[in-house]
């Protein structure tokens, strides 16, 4: 593949990170303490931000059909309980999805472009692409190919990432980078420059089966690439940290970072969403102690 000098930008010009300066700034957001009717409000908001998802090899249409139930019956025993932002499947099952949550405003969401691997030949990604668009996926969730990105190949990722989003149509392109393979801050900036610049509306921090997966921060280094982005282009573009982020407290820390780099207007699940498969009744059991006093017990909520 091939692209013109002026579409690709220059990745020599993508600022050098900081490590240290990096952990500092997220050690001291995380001190930072939410309390009271401030708490519930960002735990409600975080809730709204969740794509729910089962990205399993064994997913099948009843599991589905109970995670799209959750999704628009989150706790129905607990007042002004927003839903979450999406669901997230595999492109087979997104008609499905797509049915069991009409009307509902929940977007659906899928993975595609050989998720998790990325090892797939242009072409195939480019059908699974169409063919998740074509069921009904309102969003699209692709992988970059880290083995040309870590080969310095950046053309080809940037072409890649250039003919998913136009394979997209009207659905979103979240673009997952797998920061747990790029090794450096240095390589998870670039990628976040690249994907960005290549047409990205979300940029993903992992697929969540590999380790480290979402981080606080690799967040804040991809947070900044959005903010850099902006100020130069202005055009805001999304974030997705996703992998591993099980408890409210974490969800709160990210929230408190977003805030504090980006601002307001990126507190919203158009610009910001938190991939997670058990994070929802973290939340759920804060929110119910934080107006009851009291833990609810697991079993009040659902498990898928």
């Amino acid at each position: 593949m091939t692209t013109s000098a002026s579409s690709l930008p220059d990745l020599s010009r993508s600022p050098s990170v900081d490590q240290v300066g990096v952990q500092e700034r997220v050690e001291r957001l995380t001190k930072r303490s939410i309390k009271k009717e401030s708490k519930i409000h960002a735990l409600k908001l975080a809730l709204s931000m969740i794509d729910l998802t089962t990205l399993e090899g064994a997913d099948s249409p009843g599991k589905v059909k109970q995670m799209c139930y959750k999704a628009k019956h989150l706790a129905d025993n607990l007042p002004d309980i927003p839903h979450v932002a999406a669901v997230c499947v595999y492109p087979t099952l997104v008609r499905l999805a797509k049915k069991e949550v009409e009307g509902s405003g929940i977007n659906v969401a899928a993975v595609a472009t050989g998720f998790p691997s990325g090892q797939f030949p242009l072409n195939i990604k480019l059908d699974d692409t169409r063919y998740a668009v074509g069921e009904g996926a309102d969003e699209i969730d692709m992988v970059i190919s880290r083995g040309h990105f870590l080969a310095g190949d950046y053309n080809y990722v940037f072409d890649e990432i250039a003919q998913v989003k136009e394979a997209c149509g009207a659905a979103h392109l979240k673009v997952i980078l797998e920061t747990g393979e790029l090794s450096t801050f240095d390589n998870v900036r670039k990628a976040s420059d690249l994907a960005m610049h290549a047409g990205a509306d979300f940029i993903k921090t992992s697929t969540g089966k590999v380790q480290p997966a979402a981080t606080l921060p690799v967040t804040l280094v991809m947070l900044e690439a959005i903010r850099d982005f902006y100020y130069a282009t202005g055009k805001k573009i999304g974030m997705k940290p996703a992998g591993g982020i099980s408890t409210a407290k974490i969800a709160l820390q990210y929230l408190v970072m977003l805030r504090e780099t980006l601002g307001q207007d990126w507190l919203t699940p158009d610009l910001y969403r938190l991939g997670a498969s058990r994070l929802a009744n973290d939340i759920l059991m804060q929110i119910a102690k934080e107006k009851n006093g009291v833990y609810q017990s697991l079993d009040y909520f659902s498990k898928d």
